[in-house]
């Protein structure tokens, strides 16, 4: 087989089956399903259908979609501190994918956290100066974008 080639189409346009793949990896993905089989049976395709498919379907993500920016804070360990980090967060509109936080020593946690911010509602430096200032909060940053 030489270089492959792939073309970008509407989803309206391809044939049923594809479509259903790509809902069954989606499933699994996620836990909706646990085997392939069972995946298969609630798209309404066959196992085999699905091995057929399942290399070369593959949703597209819109590549302008946004950015995915992570954040670092040092906060205190008093109660209501991350839950008042975290809505400021949702309240700018950004979308959190993933929250790591440090066990609390000398009364502080390193909390990380990746967020989508193409949605946000809010501008990015209103949302940097509400957090920075926001109660608890002993250092607020970026650490990647």
């Amino acid at each position: 087989m030489g270089k492959k080639t792939y073309y970008i189409v509407s989803a309206e346009a391809l044939p049923e089956v594809f479509i259903k793949v790509a809902e069954a990896k989606r499933m699994l993905q996620v836990g909706e399903a646990n085997t392939v089989g069972e995946a298969a049976r609630l798209v309404g395709i066959s196992r085999s259908a699905f091995y057929k498919y399942k290399d070369s379907v593959q949703p597209f993500q819109d590549m302008k979609a946004g950015q995915i920016i992570t954040f670092y804070a040092l906060l205190k360990d008093i109660p209501g501190v991350l839950s008042n980090y975290l809505s400021i967060f949702a309240n700018s509109g950004a979308n959190i994918l993933t929250i790591n936080q440090t066990i609390p020593t000398n009364g502080c946690a390193g909390v990380t956290i990746s967020a989508e911010t193409s949605d946000m509602t809010e501008d990015l430096d209103a949302m940097i100066a509400r957090i920075s200032a926001a109660e608890g909060v002993l250092k607020f940053e970026i650490l990647a974008a």
